[in-house]
């Protein structure tokens, strides 16, 4: 019996809206060696799946079904520091942009304006690890 290898760059999804989580999935389709390989709403449980999973990146909403953002991203970046984190959100002020910044995310994209941008930050980290 064989297994199906999973995406050479994983990304691991955390949304609570499921169209968001669904327009984010077919972005990554659109990146070469790019999968999801895991998706949470809530905060506890993006903490354990990221932790048990060990992606390359996270998309992280910073609005959760239970729970922060910025709760998952102090708990990733304690517990496991090379993991990208990228913030996604319709609270893109530049007072949590800073606060993600000093909470170590790599980048924060307005969903309403930048939601293209992360696809090309991805495109880029997917980029580094396979060539």
């Amino acid at each position: 019996m064989s297994s199906v290898p999973g995406p050479a760059f994983k990304v691991f999804l955390v949304e609570d809206s499921p169209l968001v989580l669904e327009l984010l999935e077919t972005l990554l389709g659109t990146i070469e060696g790019a999968g999801a390989i895991g998706h949470a709403s809530r905060a506890d449980e993006a903490i354990h799946g990221i932790l048990a999973t060990h992606p390359d990146a996270v998309v992280l909403d910073l609005k959760l079904a239970e729970g922060s953002g910025f709760d998952v991203l102090r708990a990733v970046r304690e517990r496991a520091p090379a993991i990208d984190v990228y913030m996604l959100s319709n609270f893109a002020t530049e007072p949590y942009r800073r606060l993600a910044a000093r909470l170590g995310a790599r980048n924060f994209f307005d969903k309403s304006t930048e939601f293209e941008r992360v696809r090309d930050a991805l495109a880029a980290s997917a980029a580094v690890k396979l060539h």
